[in-house]
């Protein structure tokens, strides 16, 4: 084995663009093991776990470790490295900003104009560089996860009393004026306008109502704690207003996975009184699940319902099994909100399901991987995405879980989503669908049934390109569906 490790001093990229560079350099043929990464206090762990020493370094500076079989293997990693490190920055030399040196904070590039700023530093940096932003006047989009509650409500108090916006934190996804950003598809424009407190939601809706032919006008992701009592809603009720203001918005979609109820109270007050109708989709068991909020925005828009895409053979609840019921249900999910969606039609249908996103704290796994009976993992949740890249982007740890299922008698169904769009993994059934042919494999040489339905969230448009996405997964035994809510059902009806 060959160890390179350089410390690249006074270099920054974002997280998002880091986690890409390491997962292209882990790819490289003969690479046993990658970081490309800011010198935190958690990557430096993560640096000494990889059996390197600590080197002098702060967290201004940029990490490149590379453990490789042989010299050749460790050149072409530095070659791949210096490509996708190039990539990434997007060509922000002195000529994106005339004869200037490109900004090194964010007050430098408020100078330069523009009206929000994208924050993609960890958690524990995020609230210095989202107050920054918002006291030179900037919207702000908190992509960062692992921000404390008290500093999103700091921040989004303080930006509220300047008449700003605070999407996040943890805000995965947002489309402003067809501007992607984060994780995005790529949709139409049009009259809807999406308020969400859900990334997965939030591209669910736009790719199935594209799906319709209805376009967005913004998609505000305002993060996944706004709706609860600690934050009370505050970016919630700004989008919803800002968007009220907007001439190119027709009707304003809310999603939320299941809010506070107080909370939602005081926003459907405050949405009752704006001037644009709103379509709710605050998950619960008496809500509409995410198709059923589609199927509402469409019918209010006076569109039909179309045929929701999907791939491969839906799989028969009496096809195998005595009688079709026995066995545990296992759903590994990217999307947070994907995973409470499916949790509610499995409860509804199965009774007591293991989840780390469970209300029930009877059956909520608290830094467990793991539980008998039925489970629904988020691996996207904070604890999972600490010093390792969103599951959207590396899909290791639900490999190497299907391959685990698979070795298990009594797992009957597995449950997955794949989400497309920018930001994503690039061709995400490349990895999944032999994993998924290979646990079918093994769960049949032991003589046992094993079923997989998998969500494909994503258009037409989106740079993976769904077809082939759908069809590669159906050719390994999946059956395959653009409806979250649709798979879900799928997979409980084989147990229920």
């Amino acid at each position: 084995m060959v160890d390179h490790l350089d410390v690249r001093r006074g270099t920054y990229a974002d997280s998002v663009s880091l986690m890409q560079v390491s997962r292209r350099v882990s790819d490289v043929d003969d690479v046993d093991a990658a970081l490309v990464a800011m010198a935190t206090e958690l990557n430096v762990e993560l640096l000494d776990g990889m059996g390197f020493e600590r080197p002098d370094a702060g967290p201004s500076d940029l990490l490149v470790a590379i453990r490789a079989a042989d010299d050749e293997a460790l050149q072409a990693a530095l070659s791949e490295l210096e490509a996708a490190l190039a990539a990434t920055s997007g060509g922000a030399d002195s000529t994106s900003f005339g004869d200037a040196p490109p900004p090194r904070t964010v007050r430098e590039a408020a100078a330069f104009g523009g009206d929000l700023a994208l924050v993609s530093t960890p958690g524990e940096h995020a609230y210095v560089e989202a107050l920054d932003a918002i006291r030179a006047g900037l919207h702000v989009m908190l992509f960062s996860d692992n921000v404390e509650v008290a500093h999103e409500v700091a921040l989004k108090r303080e930006a509220a009393e300047r008449g700003l916006l605070v999407m996040g934190p943890d805000a995965g996804t947002a489309i402003v004026s067809g501007v992607g950003l984060g994780f995005a598809n790529v949709v139409a424009p049009g009259p809807v306008g999406v308020v969400a407190a859900s990334g997965t939601g939030a591209q669910q809706l736009s790719c199935l109502l594209d799906d319709a032919g209805i376009g967005v006008s913004h998609v505000l992701g305002v993060g996944g704690r706004d709706l609860k009592t600690a934050v009370g809603g505050a970016s919630t009720v700004q989008a919803l207003r800002a968007l009220d203001e907007d001439p190119a918005t027709e009707l304003i979609v809310l999603l939320s996975k299941p809010p506070d109820e107080a909370v939602a109270a005081t926003v459907r007050e405050v949405a009752g009184a704006l001037t644009t109708p709103v379509v709710f989709g605050l998950l619960g068991p008496t809500e509409n699940d995410l198709t059923g909020v589609a199927d509402a925005t469409l019918e209010q828009l006076g569109h039909r319902t179309p045929d929701w895409a999907s791939w491969g053979e839906r799989p028969d609840p009496g096809g195998s099994g005595p009688d079709g019921a026995e066995g545990r249900l296992v759903g590994l999910f990217a999307g947070g909100t994907l995973c409470a969606e499916a949790l509610l039609a499995a409860e509804a249908s199965l009774g007591a399901v293991h989840s780390n996103i469970s209300a029930d704290p009877e059956h909520r796994l608290e830094g467990e991987l793991t539980a008998d009976g039925h489970l629904l993992l988020d691996l996207g949740e904070d604890e999972y995405t600490l010093g390792r890249p969103h599951p959207m982007i590396d899909q290791q740890l639900r490999i190497d879980r299907i391959a685990a299922e698979a070795e298990r008698e009594d797992t009957r169904v597995l449950l997955l989503d794949v989400v497309l769009g920018h930001g994503a993994h690039p061709d995400p059934a490349s990895e999944l669908a032999p994993a998924i042919a290979e646990a079918r494999r093994t769960a049949a040489d032991a003589d046992r049934a094993l079923d997989v339905v998998v969500s494909l969230c994503g258009t037409e448009g989106d740079p993976q390109g769904r077809e082939g996405q759908g069809r590669a997964l159906a050719d390994a035994g999946a059956f395959v569906t653009v409806s979250n809510a649709e798979a879900a059902r799928a997979a409980v009806a084989l147990l229920a």
